[in-house]
C-alpha cells in the first residue's frame, strides 16, 4: 500500500484483505457409513470403467470421472451430484471443447476460452458439475474428435449415474437422485 494512499483507500484495501481470513471451521460432516459407501461406490465404478477400456480397447474412462464419483457417492444429495448435472455437464463441456478446438486449435487462449464458455454454459443450463470443467482442457490437449463425446463422455457418465443409483439406494437413509430435471 502506498504511503500516499488516502485513509479511505487504505481502509478499503484492509477490508478486502480481511475477507480472505475466513471464519470458523469446516462444516463438512462424515460418518463411517458414508465413507464406506463412497469408497465402495468409487472403487466399483472406476474399476468397471477401466476394465471396459481394457476389454474393448475403447476409451471408457477420463480423469474427471474420479471427481464425479466423489460427488455421486460422497455428496450424493447435493445439487451438483444429480444425474442431469453429471451427464449434462460432461456432455456440454465436451461439446464446447470440441467446437473451440475445431474453430481455433489448442492454443492456450483457446483452451482458456473453452473452459470459460463451458463453465458459463453449464451454469446457464443449471447442469453445473465441477469435474466437467476439465473436459475442454482434456479434449483440446488430446486433440479428440466428436466421437469422444459418446465414449468416454456420455457412456461413462451414464455408467457413473447407474452405479450411483444402485449403490446409493442400497442404504435405507439415502434416496438418489434428489431430482432428475
Amino acid at each position: 500500500m502506498s504511503q500516499n494512499a488516502s485513509p479511505k483507500q487504505k481502509s478499503k484495501t484492509l477490508s478486502y484483505i480481511a475477507k480472505m481470513r475466513g471464519k470458523g471451521n469446516s462444516p463438512l460432516k462424515t460418518n463411517w457409513k458414508d465413507i464406506l459407501t463412497a469408497l465402495i461406490g468409487c472403487y466399483i465404478t472406476i474399476f468397471v470403467l477401466l476394465e471396459l477400456t481394457k476389454m474393448t480397447n475403447t476409451l471408457w474412462f477420463m480423469a474427471p470421472f474420479g471427481s464425479s464419483c466423489l460427488l455421486a457417492f460422497a455428496f450424493w444429495n447435493g445439487p451438483l451430484s444429480q444425474p442431469r448435472n453429471i451427464i449434462g455437464s460432461h456432455v456440454l463441456t465436451s461439446a464446447v471443447g470440441i467446437i473451440i478446438l475445431n474453430l481455433f486449435g489448442n492454443e492456450p487462449w483457446a483452451i482458456a476460452l473453452a473452459v470459460a464458455l463451458a463453465i458459463a454454459l453449464i451454469m446457464i443450463t443449471k447442469t453445473t458439475h465441477p469435474p466437467a470443467g476439465a473436459n475442454p482442457v482434456i479434449i483440446m490437449l488430446g486433440n479428440y474428435s466428436w466421437h469422444y463425446i459418446i465414449t468416454p463422455v456420455l457412456i461413462g457418465s451414464l455408467i457413473i449415474v447407474i452405479f450411483a443409483l444402485i449403490i446409493n439406494n442400497m442404504r435405507s437413509t439415502r434416496r438418489y437422485p434428489t431430482f432428475w430435471w
